[in-house]
């Protein structure tokens, strides 16, 4: 006989410090092992930092051996390479923080996950085997106190579930048979009731066995986007290479003027024939803050979804939430607070109240819906407990229909469900429609109520009210949105006057009434063909059509099998506001992205101004007046540079893990943004940290 287990470690999102001790170490172990050419040619950008670190440090080993024409000290070349590597041990240092960052979190999964106990039905009863030897399509009885041994649907009972090993939150969540509640994650702690589980993933092959495996998998799949911009910024650097590597050309000949010119016996030697300096001067014009901390941004924003509790099937589906331009949203539970109930019954027709309540209860026995069910708990509240007749046909609600029902032996035949649906049901059987049905449903329609219409045979009886009440701040959300440039649409079952009624209390832009499986798809694939993407949250089956078609499909945990596969994102709080939250993930990515972009191309004006002097102080003095910083000298203007091109890349690791401050604004609105305070940002601050490196290195008389 089973025996309850203990729960499971819960695991508690929180916020780690950007700088815990056991990430700095790991990754600082994970910085020096990405030098490895093989790991960091997949960085171009940083690999051509890496290159020219290992060519000076060729030029001082020939220079230790007193083979060297150059007219500065050995000490600056040793300065400079040290820089040089350094600037690669930075950008590796925040790309591999950003991983132990997630690789923590999946490590707080992984405790979750344990070898546990399983009650198997088999052919000759139940047998106990262990929950890893569990495949997809058995099926197991979970009793109060026991751990779910595995991800599936529940098929018979209903039962109190915590779910707080899973998502942080202590209070416990009813999943039961039936509906689009019915989903269980392995891991979770079943409170109360007895329930039977079909599992629908074999072990290592659940939902964060798979997001364990992203996560720490030695290969990350790059963003379409960030693959771009990585091919933006390659060429960019070779642009850079191929203007830098005449100038050794350009110095050549100059000394070689500077002496003909003055009436000299040897040539002038400057800073330009030097191929360490042009080094430095190439690693400070390519995008190397942008270089360094792109991967880590990628990873950053996987991470903050994972820490709001979604877990994405990959980094794609995050980035493409910042893309969005329609919201496809779930009236109820998203727009409304979800608890919609039956209220009044109210008669059409000769018929009087309590008749209307007691058929549509009978019509709602085979309603699994929260509404359904709330039907039948409001009639047995007033008349008592239900009894279909002996020999009945039950008739189940689906998306298809709209409807349910009950044949009773006699003949008989009661349906409940939506009005266009029901109307039709009648007029088949030759009955005809009451004159106050209309009236009536408007009249519950146009206070933002849902009718359900209940027919007795051919003839429709009456009414049922279904009332629910609009989350508070839903319209300043829906208005926050359309600052960032999104259109809503709420996709509800109702009718089109109750639909509109809610669409304007909501503030919404546009909405589906009545809808389907086919309509939903619709909809979106009508989007999709104006070139918009579009997301949107479903957890029925009859959802993963559309969540599939959608560009972003958000499924709630809670949700059937179907659901969850059929949609890039899995939300383990199953909540049906949380899509305006991802979207919001999405777009601090591409903000953040673009914010440092701007700023290191926007950087290299200061190290220009602070680099081209110096290479050519000795040779072309007139280019002296390009030294507005008024740099100490020629070598303490060009280790300056590469000093602050490398302690930047440090510097802006939170911005990049944590995101630039998020704003609702639209896509002008945010250039205009970025250009004001990242782009003049990252001219001024250059030349105001460049100088101040200068002044510390003369005080400390570390230059000449």
């Amino acid at each position: 006989m089973p025996v309850a287990e203990p729960a499971p470690p819960t695991r508690r999102i929180k916020r780690e410090d950007l700088f815990a001790p056991d990430l700095v170490r790991a990754a600082l172990r994970q910085a020096v092992v990405m030098l490895r050419p093989d790991i960091q040619w997949k960085n171009p950008v940083m690999f051509v930092v890496e290159l020219g670190a290992v060519l000076t440090l060729l030029f001082v080993l020939h220079s230790a051996l007193g083979d060297s024409s150059s007219r500065v000290s050995i000490t600056y070349f040793i300065a400079l390479d040290a820089w040089l590597f350094l600037t690669v041990l930075f950008a590796n240092f925040a790309t591999a923080l950003a991983e132990e960052r997630g690789k923590a979190q999946a490590e707080s999964l992984r405790r979750t996950r344990r070898e546990t106990p399983a009650w198997r039905l088999g052919p000759t009863g139940v047998e106990q085997v262990s929950s890893t030897d569990l495949e997809a399509g058995d099926t197991v009885v979970v009793l109060p106190g026991q751990v779910i041994p595995g991800d599936g649907e529940i098929i018979e009972g209903i039962a109190s579930v915590d779910e707080s090993a899973i998502t942080g939150e202590s209070a416990p969540v009813i999943r039961e048979a039936g509906g689009d509640r019915s989903g269980v994650t392995g891991g979770t702690l079943v409170l109360s009731d007895r329930i039977v589980i079909r599992v629908t993933a074999a072990s290592g092959e659940s939902f964060l066995d798979r997001m364990i495996a992203l996560v720490e998998g030695a290969v990350r799949q790059r963003t379409p986007n960030e693959i771009a911009l990585t091919l933006v910024l390659t060429a960019f650097t070779l642009i850079f290479t191929i203007v830098v590597v005449p100038l050794w050309a350009v110095a050549w000949n100059a000394e070689r003027y500077m002496m003909i010119y003055l009436g000299l016996r040897e040539p002038i030697k400057s800073l330009g024939t030097d191929v360490p300096t042009l080094i430095a001067l190439l690693v400070c014009l390519i995008p190397t803050t942008i270089g360094g901390l792109l991967a880590a941004i990628g990873i950053a924003g996987m991470d903050r979804a994972l820490r709001a509790n979604i877990i994405a099937k990959s980094g794609r589906a995050v980035e493409i939430a910042g893309d969005i331009d329609t919201v496809l949203l779930d009236k109820t539970g998203t727009i409304t607070r979800g608890n919609r109930r039956a209220t009044e019954f109210c008669p059409v027709g000769s018929s009087v109240a309590g008749e209307v309540a007691r058929l549509a209860a009978l019509a709602s026995l085979a309603d699994e819906t929260p509404e359904g069910k709330s039907i039948v708990a409001a009639v047995e509240v007033r008349q008592g407990t239900v009894v279909p007749a002996r020999g009945a046909r039950f008739i189940a609600f689906t998306a298809q229909t709209r409807m349910s029902g009950i044949d009773l032996p006699d003949g008989g035949c009661i349906r409940k469900g939506a009005v266009e649906a029901i109307v039709r049901h009648v007029e088949k059987q030759g009955g005809s429609i009451p004159s106050d049905l209309v009236p009536t449903v408007r009249q519950v329609a146009a206070r933002g109520a849902t009718p359900l219409v209940v027919a007795n045979g051919r003839q429709i009886v009456g009414v049922v009210v279904l009332e629910d009440i609009l989350k508070p701040g839903i319209r300043q959300r829906f208005e926050r949105m359309r600052r960032m440039g999104l259109r809503t649409v709420m996709i509800t079952g109702d009718n089109q006057l109750t639909a509109a009624a809610i669409a304007q209390q909501a503030g919404v832009d546009d909405f589906v009434a009545e809808a389907t499986p086919e309509s939903k798809l619709a909809y979106i694939t009508r989007e999709q063909a104006e070139g918009k993407l579009v997301a949107m949250m479903g957890d029925g089956t009859n959802d993963a059509p559309a969540l599939a078609q959608a560009d972003l499909g958000l499924a709630m945990n809670s949700g059937t099998q179907a659901a969850k596969e059929a949609g890039n994102m899995v939300d383990l709080d199953s909540d049906p506001s949380k899509l305006i939250e991802v979207v919001e993930i999405g777009k601090q990515l591409l903000m953040t992205r673009g914010a440092l972009t701007t700023f290191s191309i926007a950087n290299d004006v200061a190290k220009y101004f602070a680099i081209v002097p110096a290479l050519f102080a000795g040779t072309l003095p007139w280019l002296g007046a390009m030294n507005i910083m008024r740099l100490h000298s020629p070598t303490s203007a060009i280790l300056a540079a590469v000093i602050f091109n490398a302690i930047i890349i440090p510097l802006l690791i939170p911005i990049a893990l944590k995101g630039v401050a998020y704003r609702p604004l639209g896509a002008e609105a945010l250039l205009r943004r970025n250009l004001l305070i990242w782009g003049l940002g990252g001219v001024i601050v250059p030349f105001i940290g460049i100088k101040l490196i200068d002044l510390i290195m003369v005080a400390l008389r570390l230059v000449a």
